[in-house]
């Protein structure tokens, strides 16, 4: 009678397992990619379309986060909200054109984080960074970071520039 080594086909079962299980989650996330973008994009034509309730409709909660271009821009939505409702009444809030956009998600795909290069008429080639959520079958922001990328070039000449603006704000 042979001697059956009955590791060899236990292995390998246990291999496929793993990577048709690794796979089924990697296919889930893929899958959320074009939902995230979707709401991304959506998110951005409601400001440029001034839907206010359409564009806070994206954010998970009241406090939720959005950090504008100035130091002092960091507001949960209850604060945005205030401060961004007059722009919306005036029938369009800003404009800001997804040129590109990178996204990541959790491992128990619950969770996704972007960057995306934005064109905006007002403010120039800029950069949104953000987190949303899954709730309830939704993706929701619960943080955005708007920023005004600077070249390498010109970091000293800003940086002198910001901290003249700083010292007339301080001797006031």
């Amino acid at each position: 009678m042979k001697n059956i080594d009955c590791k060899k086909p236990l292995i390998v079962c246990i291999v496929v397992l793993i990577t048709a299980s690794c796979v089924k989650k990697m296919e889930q996330k893929a899958d959320s990619r074009p939902d995230v973008q979707a709401v991304m994009n959506d998110w951005h034509n409601a400001a440029a379309e001034a839907d206010f309730e359409r564009y806070f409709g994206y954010f998970a909660d009241s406090s939720s986060i959005f950090m504008g271009t100035d130091a002092t821009e960091r507001w949960t939505i209850t604060e945005f909200k205030a401060y961004s409702k007059p722009y919306f009444k005036q029938g369009k809030a800003w404009s800001f054109t997804p040129l590109n956009r990178h996204v990541y998600f959790s491992e128990n795909g619950k969770t996704a984080w972007f960057d995306e290069e934005l064109s905006t008429p007002n403010l120039g080639p800029s950069r949104g960074t953000g987190v949303l959520v899954l709730i309830n079958n939704k993706w929701k922001i619960v943080h955005y970071n708007l920023t005004v990328p600077i070249p390498n070039s010109m970091v000293d000449d800003v940086v002198n520039q910001i901290e003249k603006e700083l010292s007339k704000e301080n001797s006031k």
